[in-house]
């Protein structure tokens, strides 16, 4: 029997032309999920994992809906073998049932962690080169350094609490929290 798998990263994502090309290629059961393909903790996988028997074919729609990671893919694909089952991924047209299918799989595969290895690295690199001109990720402070004297002055005058100081500035009050811890821990470090 084949059974498929369809995977969406988010609730606002929409899983049917997968459902569609499952139920096409000939699925009688399809096991659907909302989860990031780099959880493991996918609870409808492992019952589709469960119920796979000898015979059976798990069948994907494309094979990042399985797993982004190609360790993780090999670790399902050792599953899919040790349940006697087979494997078929519609849109890179691997079927693990043949020789040249297994050898396709791992192909892919590989080049699908090379290509991730690669992203992480320009990422790495574009970092370093925009901290080395200076530029800093994350985000935007709320505060300017003019508006953090300002509630510091007020809270440390008692003209201002914190949550009141907060309400003035439109912030939330932790980011007024922290401001005031590490403004303790400038004036406790000796180094300032």
């Amino acid at each position: 029997m084949r059974i498929g798998y369809a995977r969406v990263s988010t609730q606002e994502q929409d899983n049917a032309a997968q459902i569609a090309a499952l139920k096409e290629a000939g699925c009688k059961r399809i096991f659907e999920e909302k989860a990031t393909g780099g959880r493991w903790e996918r609870p409808e996988l492992h019952r589709l994992l469960d119920q796979l028997r000898e015979g059976d074919a798990l069948v994907v729609w494309k094979l990042d809906r399985l797993s982004r990671s190609l360790k993780d893919v090999l670790s399902l694909m050792e599953k899919v073998e040790m349940a006697g089952a087979g494997f078929l991924s519609l849109t890179e047209a691997i079927d693990t049932t043949t020789p040249s299918g297994r050898m396709m799989m791992q192909i892919v595969g590989s080049f699908a962690e090379f290509e991730r290895a690669m992203l992480r690295e320009r990422t790495r690199n574009g970092l370093s080169a925009a901290r080395a001109e200076g530029r800093v990720g994350g985000r935007r402070p709320k505060l300017t350094s003019g508006q953090e004297r300002e509630i510091l002055t007020m809270i440390g005058s008692g003209q201002k609490t914190a949550a009141d100081a907060a309400r003035l500035f439109k912030v939330h009050p932790s980011t007024v929290g922290r401001l005031l811890t590490r403004s303790k821990l400038q004036k406790a470090s000796p180094s300032s």
